[in-house]
């Protein structure tokens, strides 16, 4: 029989998560001074911790399979009691630990190889598990380096039941004195109070919480944990929701917004689509009728768009601008840095000009003006407002003043720019839409500094990134915002073959080969490294050392350098002169990650690619093959980690972004993805947000009904103090951000 906590006397009131929180864990039993101390580093504080450390595995001895029914070359699990221990050193700086398990009815050698603190976990006589390769040696079964665990109950002689459980260890506390303090902890804090409507319990089929908590740690089945997991994962989640939620309805009943109106006349956003010398694909036509919709609303638009590298998001951005211009607003991007807000510059104006909007001269203010001499070709002005550079499209240079009294006037309807923008001698007239680009580049502070440009009413905002999100993640980390994905590609677009070789030689020369041939055939190339210069802490290549480099093994071929700490106008005459075909190659860092478009560039070789994240990579190899000849990235690599490999493999056999970002998610877990405590995901102790999506989506609409009809939690306080307590500061976090 697995012990379970006895039942709590008739009359003790319900003790919340929020309550326990507030219970220190040096007050469990079993948890005093330097093992309170250990738990407490690793982020196990109150009594709610230690009940919500759920164990990392569950070995069902129902399962297990006796020793001499072991089958060498299999992967198993064996239980079994320690024989004997004995460390062995054949050589100096080598120690062999060898143990002999037995089940009494046979026994194998597991052996650690320079793993000498395995010897100290092995007392003769304790219960352990061993996970690994079953091999025979000398006649003899053997399990080489398996995993330990160590099952024996621990000091108290808790008994353990057919199920066990196995906690990581934390620094001298195993999975014996972990399972004693969950059930000194549980037998202290019951009856636990389930805050949950009995409707949604039932809705979704959930146990209720107490029976989940001392199921996960004492079960009786592997069909007991499931259940127990998926109640606690639901909880995780809806707890993360509830705050998004409430966010969200805080977010609506703070702002006033603007509802922008349609023009009598014919839809400014129809004409522009209707000009453009390509069909829209049918995802931009949903974002733009989204985005529509939003900005009709008095309710300030907040809406993140993200999609594939050349999926059309500016003509998206466009879109949206115009919907503001044509209500009589201004309008504006802001991007990081001034090679994009160029880019922008270049590529909104050429829209524009395409869909036969563009200016050709100055004239009156209304769009529509009919003196006007052409009545279908509207004038709309762009102006560029940078650090170094000031351009409209109705003249080449205004000067900077000119073009902030124009701003402030009203006599600019789009202004492209960068950080310049939120300066504090910039002033609208009327901002009533603003695009922030590569929006994680930008700190919260600086989004809001934008939106205070407007005066009275907050502007739409619409926030942008080339790098694709899970839709896991669109429910969690950007779950207070409404998400676009453009998730289509315009047609003709060919796939990049990418392909990866060492740094060695013979290698290298292959890379260097493959540039030759494109820039014969008239083509340019990109050569991306992660340093800018040489440093003697990292072993990475600079750009700055490459581009010295390749000068020696191309020296015939037109080479140009390009990175951050350059001043602007030269990396505009760089960026100019690779653009127009002056030069052949260019050797660059990661500023060129975004906004670059030179039709002409088919092939990316990318030193260090095991450095970068994928993301970060299908951004770079994303700056090829934009025209219309096909396209090769080169990935530079000598992986020393297996998460490496993988993301060298993954970029190999993965074209589609979204598929990427997925792979990249697995691969880095969220824990990493998110930061901890500066994120909002702390909270996630148990759950996964890609193996455990169905319950993430049922959480996300329990929770946005709940706060739907009860915004303040009003009629369910005990929900809302939970969320408050479990995770303090970070509601905040999600308000701001």
């Amino acid at each position: 029989m697995v012990p379970t906590p006895d039942q709590p006397s008739p009359g003790l009131p319900a003790r919340s998560l929020a309550y326990l929180h507030d219970v220190d864990v040096g007050r469990v039993k079993w948890i005093r001074g330097k093992r309170a101390a250990a738990l407490r580093n690793s982020g196990i504080r109150s009594v709610t911790d230690l009940l919500l450390y759920a164990p990392r595995r569950h070995i069902d001895r129902s399962r297990r399979l006796a020793i001499d029914e072991l089958t060498p070359g299999e992967e198993a699990t064996v239980i079994g009691r320690v024989e004997r221990v004995v460390v062995r050193r054949p050589r100096r700086r080598m120690a062999i630990v060898e143990a002999t398990i037995t089940d009494d009815r046979a026994s194998i050698k597991a052996v650690w190889f320079n793993q000498q603190y395995q010897a100290r976990r092995l007392e003769r006589g304790i219960e352990v598990a061993l996970s690994g390769r079953i091999d025979r040696y000398r006649g003899r079964l053997q399990i080489n380096s398996p995993a330990l665990d160590v099952l024996d109950a621990g000091p108290g002689n808790l008994a353990v039941g057919r199920v066990v459980p196995v906690y990581r260890t934390i620094g001298s506390v195993g999975t014996g004195v972990l399972r004693l303090a969950v059930h000194n902890a549980l037998l202290r804090s019951r009856p636990i109070l389930d805050p949950l409507p009995a409707d949604l319990i039932e809705r979704h089929d959930l146990v209720p919480r107490e029976e989940a908590i001392n199921s996960i740690h004492f079960p009786e089945s592997l069909a007991e944990v499931s259940a127990a997991r998926r109640r606690l994962v639901f909880d995780e989640f809806f707890r993360h929701e509830v705050a998004l939620a409430m966010t969200r309805k805080r977010k609506e009943s703070e702002s006033v917004g603007i509802a922008h109106r349609i023009h009598p006349e014919p839809d400014l956003v129809e004409r522009f689509i209707d000009g453009l010398p390509f069909r829209p694909t049918g995802a931009q036509r949903r974002v733009i009728d989204e985005i529509g919709a939003d900005m009709a609303s008095p309710v300030p638009m907040h809406r993140l768009l993200h999609g594939e590298v050349g999926s059309g998001k500016t003509v998206v951005a466009v879109a949206a601008l115009l919907v503001g211009v044509q209500s009589g607003y201004q309008a504006a991007i802001m991007a990081p840095t001034e090679v994009l807000a160029e880019q922008h510059y270049e590529g909104v104006t050429s829209l524009l000009s395409e869909a036969r909007m563009a200016p050709r001269f100055a004239g009156p203010r209304n769009l529509f003006d009919p003196a006007h001499d052409d009545p279908d070709r509207p004038r709309i002005k762009v102006g560029l407002l940078t650090g170094s550079r000031t351009e409209t499209n109705l003249r080449d240079r205004p000067g900077r003043s000119g073009l902030l009294a124009d701003i402030a006037a009203g006599d600019v309807d789009i202004v492209i720019g960068t950080h310049a923008l939120i300066q504090e001698g910039v002033r609208f007239a009327r901002l009533g839409a603003a695009v922030v680009d590569e929006q994680h580049r930008f700190g919260v502070h600086q989004r809001v500094k934008l939106k205070e440009k407007a005066e009275g009413a907050d502007p739409d905002l619409l926030i942008m990134t080339a790098t694709p999100i899970p839709r896991t993640l669109s429910m969690t980390l950007y779950g207070a915002l409404d998400v676009s994905a453009l998730d289509e590609m315009p047609a003709g677009r060919k796939r990049i073959k990418t392909w990866s070789v060492s740094t060695i030689d013979e290698d290298l020369e292959r890379a260097h080969q493959a540039i030759r041939d494109e820039v014969e055939k008239g083509r340019q190339a990109f050569v991306v490294c992660p340093l800018v210069e040489d440093s003697d802490r990292v072993e990475a290549a600079s750009a700055i050392a490459e581009h010295r480099r390749m000068r020696s093994v191309f020296p015939d071929l037109r080479l140009g350098l390009l990175h951050g700490q350059m001043r602007s106008e030269d990396k505009r005459s760089v960026m100019d002169g690779f653009r127009s075909g002056d030069l052949d190659v260019l050797v660059s860092t990661t500023v060129i990650e975004v906004g670059v478009d030179v039709p002409n560039a088919t092939i990316m070789v990318i030193r260090d690619a095991d450095r970068f994240g994928l993301s970060q990579l299908h951004q770079l190899r994303g700056r090829v093959g934009r025209g219309a000849q096909p396209a090769q990235c080169v990935l530079l690599a000598d992986p020393a980690t297996k998460d490496g490999v993988a993301r060298i493999s993954a970029m190999e056999s993965m074209a589609d972004g979204y598929r990427l970002a997925e792979e990249d998610l697995r691969i880095r877990g969220h824990g990493t993805v998110f930061g901890a405590r500066q994120s909002g995901f702390s909270d996630l102790r148990i759950a996964d947000i890609l193996a455990d999506v169905a319950e993430l989506s049922a959480a996300r609409d329990e929770a946005f009904a709940l706060v739907d009809g009860d915004p303040a939690l009003d009629r369910h306080p005990d929900i809302r103090e939970e969320v408050r307590v479990l995770l303090g500061d970070e509601v905040e976090w999600l308000f701001r951000s």
